[in-house]
């Protein structure tokens, strides 16, 4: 665990908060990583507390050549073996190119959070995050910003105006959300999913596909085009959600409201907690579900994560 001047450190290096600005989203082009992100690419967790790591930058075939003292024997060609009556071995080449797609939510659903900033901020900095790491890695970056009404697609450029186009239209989007649910006639699942088709149609073969939510809707929706973009590409899921979503507050008498309706409860009911509680862990595990495919990955990253610096994204 981090000590106490570690985390007030990595405190100070997250972007708190109800909105985001462009400046701080470009800033992060600068943030340092922290050197636990050098050692391992850690960006995934499949199931409970264990990590994965992204599939980075792979290979292409070349040629197959005769075996070579020192090659690697997982490489040999066995039917070219056979048939020459040699061993022959598979020579690959380094990919060129991975370009990077982020598919980013800032709809209503996102505008919420309890602890140090809201999930559309968490968004919106791990997108910038994402963004400026793979542009110096020398990928194509470019994706989606997904808002209440409409859409904005960026497609892959290898420049930081590029980048910078793309993050202002994070911050149009984020800092057009509202605790006024009346005032965005925002169309939820419909924009959602016309976002998503548009980066199936963008999306070629190996591109490596970030999507940023919390992954609102039925869960149906979002395994039909996450499944299909996984069928080329590497898709990483990134599951924002905020501490109340996973455990009701202390007892006490609580009241919510969505801006129509007001709801009154106490959160101190044994039985309320643990059906509440289960409720969130069914949900969980089943979209980690989701994730049991080899190009597909996972992470959870709460509102109050303050380590982003931890995190490698290449």
């Amino acid at each position: 665990m981090p000590t106490q001047t570690s985390q007030a450190s990595f405190t100070e290096s997250v972007i708190p908060g109800a909105y985001v600005s462009l400046a701080q989203l470009l800033a992060l082009r600068h943030q340092p990583t922290h050197p636990a992100a050098t050692q391992s690419k850690v960006v995934g967790n499949r199931t409970g507390q264990k990590l994965s790591k992204i599939k980075g930058r792979g290979v292409d075939f070349a040629e197959v050549r005769p075996y070579q003292p020192g090659d690697d024997v997982r490489a040999i060609d066995w039917r070219v073996t056979a048939r020459k009556n040699k061993p022959h071995t598979k020579v690959f080449r380094e990919e060129r190119e991975r370009p990077t797609l982020i598919a980013v939510d800032q709809s209503q659903n996102m505008f919420f959070g309890s602890r140090v900033r809201l999930k559309s901020v968490t968004a919106a900095e791990l997108a910038g995050r994402i963004a400026w790491q793979n542009l110096a890695a020398g990928d194509r970056v470019g994706g989606m910003v997904m808002g209440n009404r409409t859409q904005a697609l960026h497609k892959p450029y290898r420049t930081t105006k590029a980048v910078a186009r793309f993050l202002n239209d994070i911050v149009l989007f984020n800092n057009k959300l509202t605790n006024n649910p009346q005032a965005e006639d925002h169309a939820g699942q419909t924009v959602i999913n016309e976002g998503m088709l548009r980066i199936r149609r963008l999306s070629g073969n190996n591109y490596r596909i970030f999507v940023i939510s919390d992954f609102a809707y039925p869960l149906d929706f979002w395994r039909d085009h996450l499944h299909q973009l996984a069928r080329h590409n590497q898709v990483v899921l990134v599951h924002i959600h905020d501490p109340l979503e996973r455990e009701l507050p202390p007892a006490d008498h609580y009241a919510v409201t969505d801006g129509v309706e007001r709801l009154q409860f106490y959160s101190g009911d044994h039985q309320l907690r643990r059906k509440y509680k289960q409720r969130y862990e069914q949900r969980l595990r089943t979209l980690q579900g989701l994730c049991a495919h080899d190009a597909m990955s996972y992470l959870s990253v709460q509102t109050d994560s303050t380590q982003l610096d931890q995190l490698s994204w290449v």
